[in-house]
C-alpha cells in the first residue's frame, strides 16, 4: 500500500518583495481573503462584484460599462482583450521594444490576426512618428502598446498622441497597464484608450487570480459584432459580461477569495487617492534610484520615461548579477530579479510597487545591495537613505 505523503505544515518564508512582481500583499487584503466563501449568485457576492466594477472605474479613470475582473492572471486578461478584439484576418500592430509587446503579437496570431510591428530599441519608448508611419504602411485594425514595460522599466509617454494616430485610422487602442495601474499616472478616457488591462499582484498588492480589464463602447461594439466566435468560450466577453452585467447569468465559477482581495486592494487605492498614490510611488522609487546611483549603479531607463514602479539598473562590468540576487535573498530575504529577454544578464529589475513601495524597504535594499556589491569587490559609494 502506498504510504501517505508528508503532511507537515508549510511555513511561508518572510520576504521583502522588490522584484518585478508580485509585490508584498497589504495586510488588509490578506484579512479580506481569509473570510468565508459565498455562492457565485449570492446577492452579497454580486454586490462585491458591483463594488469591484465601480472601484476599477475610478482606478482606470474611466466610465466604461464593460469593466470587470477576469478570472485569471494578467496573461489571461491580455488574452481576453486580444482574443475578443482581434478576429481572423484582422491586423494588429504591436511594439518590438520589450518582452510583453512580443507576447501581444503571439496572442494575436493565435486569435487568427495578422501581426505587424512598430519598432523601437529595447529600453526606449515608441515614437509617435514611427507609429504614424506604421499605420500608414499597414492600416491595422487594432493597435496594442505597453504603458509600463516590465522587461525594460520604461513608461510610454505621449499616449494621447498615439491614440489620436490610431483613431485617425479608425483603429482600436489596447493598453497593457499591468505594471502601471494605480502606481503610475493613467487617464484611460482622457487619453483615448479603448481597452486596457492591469494586474492585481503589482501596484495593487493583491494576489494573482482576478485581473482588471475594461473596454469602452467602441471596443464593446467590435466584440458584439464579430463575424466569428472567439476562440475561447471561457474568455468570451459577450458571455462573461452576462454575469457581470444586469442579466447576472452564471458563466463560470468565480474565484471568490480573489474577488474579496481585489475589492479590498481597490478600496485601499480609493482611500489613499490616486494622485497621492502616484506621488508616493514617485517619491519612494526616486529615493531608490538616487540611493542606487550613490552606490555607483546607473539606471537603464532615462529619467524622461523612467517607470517608478519597475526600475531597471545596469549591471556593472565585473559583477555577477545572479550572485547579487542570491546574496540579497539568502542574507536579507529580499527578492529582486534579473533582466528579461534581450536584457537578460545586463540589468536588475527592482520593483517599487504598492505595499512594497515604502521607505523602510528601500533603506533595507540599499544596505543589502551595498554589501552584495562589496562581496564582489565592487567600489561602492555610500547610500544616504534612512528608514
Amino acid at each position: 500500500m502506498k504510504s501517505p505523503p508528508d503532511t507537515s505544515e508549510f511555513d511561508t518564508p518572510s520576504r521583502i518583495l522588490m522584484g518585478p512582481g508580485p509585490s508584498m500583499i497589504a495586510p488588509r487584503v490578506l484579512r479580506a481573503m481569509s473570510t468565508q466563501a459565498l455562492g457565485y449568485m449570492d446577492p452579497a457576492f454580486l454586490e462585491i462584484m458591483d463594488d469591484i466594477q465601480e472601484l476599477l472605474r475610478y482606478t482606470f479613470q474611466t466610465d466604461n460599462e464593460w469593466t470587470l475582473a477576469t478570472s485569471g492572471t494578467g496573461t489571461a486578461a491580455m488574452e481576453t482583450a486580444i482574443g475578443n478584439l482581434v478576429e481572423p484576418g484582422d491586423t494588429m500592430l504591436v511594439p518590438t521594444n520589450g518582452y510583453f509587446g512580443d507576447r501581444m503579437g503571439k496572442l494575436a496570431r493565435r486569435a487568427g490576426g495578422d501581426v505587424v510591428t512598430v519598432d523601437a530599441p529595447w529600453g526606449e519608448p515608441l515614437q509617435p512618428a514611427d507609429v504614424a508611419d506604421a499605420f500608414d504602411e499597414h492600416q491595422p485594425d487594432v493597435f496594442g502598446f505597453i504603458h509600463a514595460e516590465t522587461s525594460t522599466g520604461v513608461r510610454q509617454p505621449n499616449v494621447p498622441e498615439l491614440t489620436d494616430i490610431a483613431h485617425d485610422h479608425d483603429a482600436l487602442v489596447l493598453a497593457d497597464c499591468v505594471t502601471s495601474l494605480s502606481g503610475v499616472e493613467l487617464h484611460l478616457d482622457e487619453w483615448g484608450i479603448d481597452a486596457a488591462y492591469g494586474s492585481p499582484q503589482k501596484c495593487l498588492s493583491c494576489t494573482p487570480g482576478a485581473t482588471p480589464l475594461t473596454m469602452n463602447d467602441r471596443a464593446r461594439e467590435k466584440v458584439l459584432n464579430r463575424e466569428t466566435d472567439t476562440g475561447s468560450w471561457y474568455l468570451d466577453l459577450d458571455l462573461v459580461m452576462e454575469y457581470w452585467g444586469d442579466e447576472r447569468n452564471y458563466h463560470h465559477t468565480a474565484p471568490t477569495t480573489n474577488f474579496y482581495g481585489l475589492r479590498e486592494a481597490l478600496r485601499l487605492v480609493a482611500e489613499e487617492g490616486l494622485e497621492n498614490r502616484w506621488e508616493r510611488h514617485r517619491e519612494v522609487a526616486g529615493e531608490l534610484r538616487e540611493g542606487l546611483q550613490q552606490l555607483g549603479l546607473e539606471p537603464a531607463a532615462e529619467k524622461e520615461y523612467w517607470l517608478p514602479s519597475l526600475n531597471t539598473i545596469e549591471v556593472p562590468d565585473g559583477v555577477d548579477d545572479t550572485a547579487v540576487i542570491e546574496f540579497l535573498m539568502q542574507e536579507y530575504d529580499i527578492e529582486i530579479a534579473s533582466g528579461l529577454g534581450a536584457l537578460e544578464g545586463d540589468v536588475w529589475r527592482i520593483g517599487c510597487m504598492g505595499y512594497s513601495a515604502r521607505r523602510q524597504n528601500v533603506a533595507c535594499l540599499l544596505t543589502a545591495m551595498e554589501e552584495a556589491l562589496e562581496a564582489q569587490n565592487f567600489d561602492v559609494g555610500e547610500a544616504v537613505i534612512e528608514a
